[in-house]
């Protein structure tokens, strides 16, 4: 039984599915490129099969590369590898959208990709620079209407550049916009956001589940903080005492435990690690269950913290802008 689990899904609203374990591929800026393309093939090679990364993590080439050797090699066909990647607020345009996902493709050597988000709700300034700033400092936004730029993603899966279609730190009032966008020709598949004991998003699955949305989970195991958008000197998730003492009694790691108990809520889970030994446990995640007791425990965790800042107002209120 757990050998069949080993790969698996969830069915979105559109008819396509999502491994409910993914590996994400943010990483601080002092982590060399290099080690993103072999930490792809060593996960790969392990069984990931589903991998996040995103325009502004500027590590498509080294994933697209090291996902094209696995295919070389035989270990995977394309078909095998469901690959999300996600459009900036610099190309919220409508007609700057679907040119955001072509320089994705590119890099990435494939014709499609499995799932193209909205990385975050709000658009800027179209160009280069992924914070657009001005003369004090300040970020500049832009005046889109994200229910156009929603009309440009739903030309993007009708094209056949992606399978699916669906937003990142978005919350209820905002998915609302598009939900009741008239002509709406498909909705979000999923809604993907900072999600882990710590805060546990009980509000936004419930909305999202009333509305046939899959919730997708980033810094599940808490986050790095050697990045720059990481929130300093936070109680580390993993060192938990509650969270170490269920882990203790399935004898398993608190890793483990924390991206169990998404995969028992119906949450997708991205999990970030480079290091083989813990991509390794990370994927046992599949041959424990917790029981009603533990979930119960885990939720009682939860105090609205989060590890990742907002990085247009330097404040936590809504959303955060990395995987982990």
């Amino acid at each position: 039984m757990m050998s069949q689990m080993r790969h698996f899904s969830l069915k979105m609203n559109d008819g396509h599915t999502i491994p409910v374990l993914g590996l994400g591929t943010s990483a601080p800026s002092q982590v060399p490129k290099s080690e993103t393309e072999m930490a792809i093939k060593r996960a790969i090679n392990i069984g990931y099969r589903h991998i996040d990364s995103a325009h502004l993590y500027q590590n498509e080439e080294e994933i697209g590369r090291a996902i094209q050797m696995k295919i070389a090699d035989g270990t995977v066909k394309r078909d095998d590898i469901f690959y999300t990647t996600k459009v900036w607020g610099t190309f919220f345009r409508p007609e700057l959208v679907q040119t955001n996902l072509e320089r994705s493709l590119k890099k990435l050597q494939m014709s499609y990709v499995d799932l193209y988000l909205l990385h975050h709700p709000e658009a800027l300034q179209a160009g280069e620079d992924f914070f657009p700033k001005d003369a004090h400092g300040n970020i500049i936004f832009d005046t889109v209407d994200l229910c156009t730029t929603w009309e440009a993603m739903e030309k993007c899966k009708n094209e056949g550049l992606t399978k699916s279609i669906g937003v990142s730190n978005f919350n209820c009032k905002q998915l609302e916009r598009i939900l009741n966008k008239p002509g709406l020709k498909y909705k979000p598949v999923c809604n993907q956001v900072e999600c882990h004991p710590y805060l546990n998003q009980s509000k936004l699955l419930e909305f999202c589940r009333s509305h046939d949305i899959l919730l997708v989970a980033y810094a599940t195991l808490g986050s790095d903080a050697r990045k720059k958008w990481v929130i300093k000197n936070k109680p580390s998730l993993l060192q938990d005492p509650v969270l170490n003492a269920i882990a203790e009694k399935h004898r398993r790691t608190p890793a483990q435990v924390a991206l169990r108990y998404q995969l028992q809520r119906g949450v997708v889970a991205l999990a970030k690690s480079f290091n083989e030994k813990r991509m390794k446990e990370n994927f046992q995640v599949f041959e424990f269950e917790l029981t009603p007791e533990d979930m119960g425990s885990l939720d009682g965790l939860n105090r609205n913290m989060c590890y990742l800042q907002d990085l247009f107002s330097g404040h936590t209120d809504d959303a955060s802008y990395g995987d982990d």
